[in-house]
Parts: C-alpha cells; sequence; structure tokens
C-alpha cells in the first residue's frame, strides 16, 4: 500500500489541475516552476483546497473521496504543515512554540532537531535556520500522519540551507512519516527526496523514485540547462588528508570529491550536473579530471536547440551529459554504444552531496 495516494482534478482560475500521486513513505518532492500547482496540490492534501473530483489518502486513511462524500475538515486530517515562513508566536519560548498543540514524542523530536540549547530563547534571537527548525519540531509534535512542506528553505541563504539539510535528511532516514516537499531547487530535491513528482501548468507529468526520474532525458524540457542532472549513490571508501580529497565507491566505478564526505563506509548521494559530463569515445589520457567511467548510452534527446541530451548507465547507477548536437554527431553516439564519461572533481558543490 501506497503511503500517499493523490488523484484529484480541480479547476482553478485560468488553469485546470490534474495530480496523480502514488508514493512510499519517506519525502515526496514536487518540483516545477513557479505557477505550477504544486502549493495547490499540497493545500488540497491539507483541506485548504476542494478538489472538484478524486481522492487523497495518507497511509490507507481516505482523507477526500469524492465518489464516496468523504471530505475531511483540516482540522480532523492530522497535518502538519510547514510553510515558507516559520510562522512562530513572538511572545512565546521556543519551548511553548513546540509544545502549541501537542507534545507528542517531544524528547526525541528535540533531540532529533537540535533543539535542547534553544527552548527558553524567543524566535527573534533565532537565525532562520533554527526557526524553521523549530517550526518543523512544532508540525510533528502534532503527531501528524503526514507532513506538509512548502519550500521551506526559499527564504534561507546558502549558510541557513546547509544548517537545516542535515536535519531533514535524519527526519527522512529516522521516520516512516511520509512528506510531501515543494521545492524549485533541484539541488534541495536531489539530496533529500526518496520520491520525485514532476508538475507542468497542473499536471504531473512524471513520478518515481528519485534516481530514475532525475536520469530520464526525457524530463530534459522541464529544467533549465543548469538543473539537469542525475543522482547517484554510493559509500565513502577514504580520504586524502593532503588533497582534501573523499573517494566515493559505487557500482559503476569509483568518483574523487571535495571534501571530507562522512567517515568511511558511510553512504552518500552525489548530484551529477549533465552539463558537467564530458564524452568521449575512447579512454581518454593525460588529463587534469579525476573522475573517468564507463558508461552505455541509454537513449538520447535532441531538443529544439542546439543541445542533446545523453542518457548514461555507469554500473547499474544512471545519468546524464548534455553535448550538441554536433558532438552526438562527431561522436556517432547511439543507444548501446560504450562511451567514457569525464567529470571534474571541483564541478561538483557541497550543496550537491548529502547522506
Amino acid at each position: 500500500m501506497s503511503a500517499l495516494s493523490i488523484a484529484i482534478t480541480a479547476r482553478l482560475g485560468g488553469f485546470d489541475l490534474a495530480a496523480e500521486i502514488e508514493a512510499p513513505a519517506g519525502i515526496t518532492a514536487l518540483f516545477g516552476r513557479s505557477g505550477s500547482g504544486k502549493t495547490s496540490v499540497v493545500n488540497a492534501v491539507a483541506g485548504l483546497l476542494r478538489p472538484d473530483a478524486g481522492h487523497i489518502s495518507v497511509g490507507g486513511h481516505r482523507l477526500f473521496d469524492s465518489a464516496a462524500g468523504i471530505d475531511l475538515p483540516a482540522p480532523r486530517r492530522r497535518v502538519g504543515y510547514v510553510f515558507q515562513d516559520a510562522r512562530l508566536f513572538p511572545h512565546m519560548t521556543v519551548g511553548r512554540n513546540l509544545s502549541y498543540g501537542g507534545r507528542h514524542d517531544a524528547d526525541r523530536i528535540i533531540a532529533m532537531l537540535g533543539l535542547a540549547q534553544l527552548l527558553d530563547r524567543r524566535p527573534a534571537s533565532l537565525s532562520g535556520g533554527e526557526r524553521q527548525r523549530v517550526a518543523l519540531g512544532r508540525a510533528l509534535m502534532r503527531n501528524p500522519g503526514i507532513l506538509l512542506m512548502d519550500e521551506p528553505l526559499a527564504a534561507l541563504d546558502a549558510g541557513r540551507k546547509a544548517e537545516i539539510m542535515p536535519y531533514l535528511e535524519r527526519l527522512r532516514d529516522e521516520t516512516r512519516l511520509p512528506v510531501l516537499y515543494v521545492s524549485h531547487d533541484i539541488s534541495e530535491v536531489a539530496r533529500l527526496a526518496t520520491t520525485l513528482a514532476l508538475i507542468d501548468r497542473g499536471r504531473v507529468t512524471r513520478v518515481g523514485p528519485l534516481a530514475e526520474v532525475l536520469a530520464d532525458p526525457s524530463i530534459a524540457p522541464q529544467f533549465g540547462k543548469r538543473d539537469l542532472g542525475a543522482v547517484m549513490a554510493g559509500e565513502v571508501g577514504g580520504h586524502d588528508p593532503i588533497d582534501d580529497l573523499s573517494e566515493v565507491r559505487f557500482s559503476g566505478g569509483v568518483l574523487v570529491l571535495p571534501g571530507r564526505l562522512g567517515a568511511p563506509g558511510s553512504t552518500v548521494r552525489v548530484r551529477i550536473a549533465a552539463q558537467d559530463v564530458i564524452l568521449s569515445r575512447t579512454r581518454p589520457e593525460g588529463l587534469s579530471a579525476l573522475n573517468v567511467l564507463e558508461a552505455e548510452v541509454t537513449g538520447i534527446r535532441f531538443g529544439e536547440g542546439p543541445g542533446a541530451v545523453v542518457g548514461l548507465r555507469a554500473g547499474a547507477a544512471p545519468f546524464l551529459a548534455r553535448v550538441t548536437r554536433r558532438s552526438a554527431r562527431v561522436l556517432e553516439l547511439g543507444e548501446g554504444q560504450t562511451v567514457f564519461a569525464i567529470i571534474k572533481t571541483v564541478s561538483v558543490a557541497p550543496g550537491d552531496v548529502g547522506s
């Protein structure tokens, strides 16, 4: 049984919403351009927007079913909602903000989100990342059946995002709570999501496991040139203390990446941008790039302009490369061919690596 099941339609002004999502526990990210309908889907789950038809269920419990006449009011839906703005009560301490509405599993939630040292402080004295952690803790203490997060990091600068990311990863890994997460930042989605749902002009166009969806060349039209890229998961093999580099082993070989990415044996996921992958038909020699992966071409999508997106697979790991039409023609790329993918170590940013 899916942890989250949505199949709804609604007429919203000049825009038709048609969303079908089946997802397991974990973080289901809704990704799309501004105005594509992401928040409308979240509000339908929360009970703040009534669909014209369809159903919404969480953990097998129906929140809305037009055919059966079910439409639970928002207070009965056991939903935790975290907004872009933390919306804390300024006159209350962190402790009182957290307990507002419930104290379910309070000690574990406070420990998981690192809030113990903040309990006596007021929101005005907190950083943006700390305020969002408190808002998240407050939502969890309501004992929700699902957590809704609508652009929760959009108002934070890069430093505050880096501060809160590990806590969101812990939430994903340590609970079985389904989370519906709205974002337009693909690096954020790539680090956090279990399932990815793409939405475009009111329609969910693709749903599936994150790595599978991101590595599909056909999704290219929904992404900007800098956003297109895939995710690889691997195990930290070791560190080079002189160069401050880490080796990450995965089924298709080894990636050398900047920084200390975790203890040896720990698992990380790495986002590789398609524009940072160079292809060669023969194994290159004498390069400064440290990463050369032997890969199979799984498909090619030619766009309307001069570009082409090449689907690749190294071992069991799918990923993408963005090249020009001319390069694809000169290399005579075709499905099933063996190529060598070159990835510069320094092209992988810290924000593209997560646990």
